[in-house]
């Protein structure tokens, strides 16, 4: 059994060499030459899983160490038998952690108190609910949107027009497809008040970049469009800048790589059900006031020097990424 698996997924190595010939490789550089032989892969974002690809390979189990899927053509591998896993859930309190974050060097830096705000929410899934619990505890008025949801359980969500015009603050947390790509776009903005912010944790294509420049609104972005490579003037301008590490905590990773492990032993019968980094501390699930979060928020993650950093460097994107030191979630 052969498996080829992206190089930076944290925690992998040595765990399935018992069991598996295993090939780590950078996520942009997987070829089809490379896959040819290998029964499956785990991966990230970096690779796109495609017919050019696949075609000739013999994989069985695509296994991605992410909470997305749109670098993967699911309904051709559907077609050709190859099985796809995702680690959907895995880093929701890392990107929630990242949010509050956020929201306190925003609160900081403009002067308001989070009972002087409406947070609107996008996407109300693993991440966007977690948001909408954290911040009515923390004093927003929250509104929410997300119309899948809507549809199946009628909860009483608005519309994403509503949500716009009434929202101070607007998160997204939505996954890409063609319904969400550019679901942010210049008609949107123009609904929402003047000053109103934007933030960005869920995938850049979500958020048409040109028309955000134009629109008069301050944004936090933590994804870009076309990454690597971010556009010169969304990044200058924003209020916050990072290079796609919302959901990068070490519980988050240890998550995803425990996922992609879990499923490779369920399709090929490995004895590794169960299996959990033992280098990955556990995570303190518990409430959080807006006071204790102000006080210890800085020290757990310094979001402002990471976007000075960013600004700086912005072609060190990928290395940014690659070599980030994992934070540790406490709440």
């Amino acid at each position: 059994m052969k498996i080829i698996a992206d190089s930076a997924i944290p925690f992998l190595r040595g765990v399935l060499e018992p069991f598996a010939e295993v090939e780590y490789l950078p996520g942009t550089a997987i070829s089809a030459a490379d896959v040819r032989n290998a029964d499956a892969l785990v991966i990230r974002t970096r690779t796109r899983c495609d017919e050019k690809l696949l075609a000739d390979s013999r994989v069985k189990l695509i296994a991605t160490a992410t909470i997305g899927f749109d670098h993967i053509d699911t309904a051709w591998c559907a077609a050709h038998g190859i099985e796809v896993t995702t680690a959907a859930g895995c880093n929701a309190r890392g990107v929630l952690q990242w949010v509050g974050a956020a929201l306190v060097h925003l609160s900081r830096t403009q002067g308001w108190q989070p009972a002087e705000r409406t947070l609107g929410i996008v996407g109300v899934g693993h991440v966007g609910s977690l948001v909408k619990a954290y911040a009515e505890g923390w004093g927003f008025r929250v509104v929410c949107c997300d119309p899948p949801r809507e549809e199946r359980e009628r909860c009483g969500f608005r519309t994403l027009e509503e949500v716009a015009r009434e929202a101070d603050i607007l998160t997204f947390h939505t996954p890409l497809d063609a319904s969400t790509r550019h679901m942010a776009d210049s008609r949107l903005f123009g609904l929402m008040k003047p000053g109103a912010i934007l933030i960005n944790s869920s995938r850049g294509e979500v958020v048409d970049g040109e028309a955000l420049l134009r629109s008069g609104l301050g944004w936090a972005l933590d994804v870009w469009e076309h990454e690597p490579h971010l556009d010169p003037a969304l990044l200058e301008n924003a209020l916050l800048a990072t290079p796609h590490i919302a959901g990068y905590s070490e519980q988050g990773k240890a998550n995803a790589t425990a996922m992609s492990v879990a499923s490779l032993a369920r399709r090929f019968g490995l004895p590794l059900e169960g299996w959990y980094p033992p280098q990955a501390a556990p995570a303190r699930r518990r409430p959080i006031s807006w006071q204790e979060l102000c006080r210890t928020i800085g020290g757990a993650y310094d979001i402002a020097s990471e976007s000075r950093s960013l600004k700086e460097r912005p072609g060190d994107f990928e290395s940014m990424r690659d070599h980030y030191a994992y934070r540790r979630e406490y709440f």
